[in-house]
């Protein structure tokens, strides 16, 4: 296993959710885009040094925008590569349209993944076929399933075999999606994960349920993942009629409930780095909710971070991984 790696300057973005701030990923939306300078030790990724768009361009299926909280590329490929050797097997156990396998085999990785909704999986299939047009030298494939009973779905001859899951649980049934002009104002569409009939995915329990669920995932991949082997979740908390919902407390929470060990927490950017300052790519709907609370009072600021969190399960003689420590590059 590779227990640090160095940090990739790659292309990611569409933020559209708030995040708890730190010293080093707050921005100004009003004042101009300089940070100010982080702790020493902090973990950062650079990974928005391109927008979204332009690190998705001809790399996935054009349908692959509909997702309403698709996985940030740039994370996913960065923890493959930190934590996993080529030939390595990661897990997605809530794949969406298949980034983080994607990324997975275009660095020389296998990959599997558990989808619970068919549209995204289907999207998925595509995204990986996609790939493999374009070079990926890996193999992946994709379960239609609930993965709360995902030691149901994966073959049993798995287990023990994964060393890396990365995923993301969702925020809620409704994000921010993508927005058009329209005659009555902004209109939002590709905001919903199906049309509501379907309760069966997690982004339609509470927090308390969302993060039960969770946990029942997190215990199915603790089975799959062999000695040592590496979970990376990406959360941000969201606000919920102007309170802040905690999840990446709910996750870590989760985790621990699986068996899993906490052993690092890193900072992804979603701002370019840019002659020692970071420049914003906020969504409407974020830079709209900055603006309107500091109209009315509230010195809210635009979030320019997502938090990684990392988890291993402990075995007696494996390197607990670690994300490189400093100020990260801009490429």
């Amino acid at each position: 296993m590779v227990a640090v790696a160095k940090h990739r300057a790659e292309a990611v973005g569409d933020p559209d959710e708030q995040s708890t701030p730190t010293a080093s990923s707050i921005i100004d939306p009003v004042e101009g885009h300089q940070a100010a300078a982080g702790p020493e030790g902090l973990s950062v990724w650079a990974t928005a040094q391109a927008t979204g768009p332009v690190q998705r361009r001809g790399r996935y299926v054009r349908e692959s925008v509909q997702h309403p909280a698709r996985m940030l590329p740039a994370i996913a490929a960065h923890a493959v590569t930190a934590y996993t050797q080529p030939g390595d097997l990661v897990l997605d156990p809530m794949c969406g349209i298949g980034t983080t396998l994607v990324e997975a085999i275009h660095a020389g990785r296998d990959a599997i993944g558990v989808e619970y909704e068919s549209r995204w999986s289907d999207i998925a299939d595509a995204n990986i076929k996609h790939a493999h047009t374009q070079g990926a030298t890996g193999r992946a494939g994709v379960i239609r399933g609930d993965a709360t009973s995902i030691l149901s779905l994966v073959p049993g001859a798995l287990t023990g075999q994964i060393a890396l899951v990365v995923t993301s649980p969702p925020y809620g049934p409704t994000v921010h999606g993508l927005v058009r002009p329209g005659a009555g104002g902004v209109a939002k569409f590709d905001n919903a994960y199906n049309d509501g009939t379907d309760r069966g995915n997690l982004a339609y329990r509470d927090l308390t349920g969302l993060a039960d669920g969770f946990a029942q995932i997190l215990a199915g991949c603790h089975t799959l993942l062999r000695p040592g082997g590496v979970v990376v979740v990406t959360a941000r908390p969201w606000r919920k009629q102007g309170e802040l919902v905690d999840l990446p407390s709910a996750v870590i929470g989760a985790a621990i409930r699986a068996g899993l060990t906490p052993v690092d927490r890193c900072v992804a950017l979603l701002a370019a780095v840019r002659d020692g300052g970071l420049v914003a790519r906020p969504s409407f709907f974020q830079l709209q909710a900055v603006r309107k609370a500091r109209a009315a009072g509230t010195p809210m600021h635009l979030i320019a971070h997502e938090d990684v969190l990392v988890f291993i399960k402990s075995s007696g003689n494996s390197r607990e991984p670690k994300c490189s420590h400093g100020e990260p590059k801009a490429g």
